[in-house]
């Protein structure tokens, strides 16, 4: 009779990866960002426990975007208060933030769960080369 496999939460490794966004296009690569923080990519994954890796994503300045996005997507954030809408267009939010942009994309890749918010903490996000994590990869 074959059992089936049950991970338990102290079973679940959690790795790292790199990803480099320069000249990537935004949804794409941030699908495959949200697949890495799920752990899909692992043959022990359970979507109960949050068993994924830890992504460090660098050159967000210069993610690329295909058709008008840049001058027609918009950014929408509203103050609570009549009248309190306030809109950004991509091109304004890359200049303001382009981290931002990375992580509001990835955000609207992940399930809509209590395990979203623990999943985006694993989301390091660099506008340059540079990043502060390099001593979690193996040489």
């Amino acid at each position: 009779m074959i059992k089936t496999h049950v991970t338990k939460l102290n079973e679940v490794d959690h790795g790292w990866h790199v990803v480099n966004l320069e000249d990537k296009i935004l949804g794409r690569v941030a699908s495959e960002i949200a697949q890495l923080l799920m752990g899909k990519h692992k043959p022990n994954t359970s979507l109960n426990l949050d068993s994924g890796d830890y992504v460090v994503a660098v050159n967000a300045d210069k993610i690329k975007v295909t058709g008008k996005k840049l001058a027609q997507k918009s950014y929408f954030r509203h103050s609570g208060y009549p009248g309190g809408e306030k809109r950004r267009s991509l091109t304004e939010q890359m200049n303001l933030d382009a981290k931002k942009v990375i992580e509001t994309a990835v955000a609207g890749m992940l399930p809509k769960n209590k395990l979203r918010d623990q999943r985006l903490r694993r989301l390091k996000v660099f506008s340059g080369q540079e990043h502060t994590y390099g001593d979690k990869f193996k040489a």
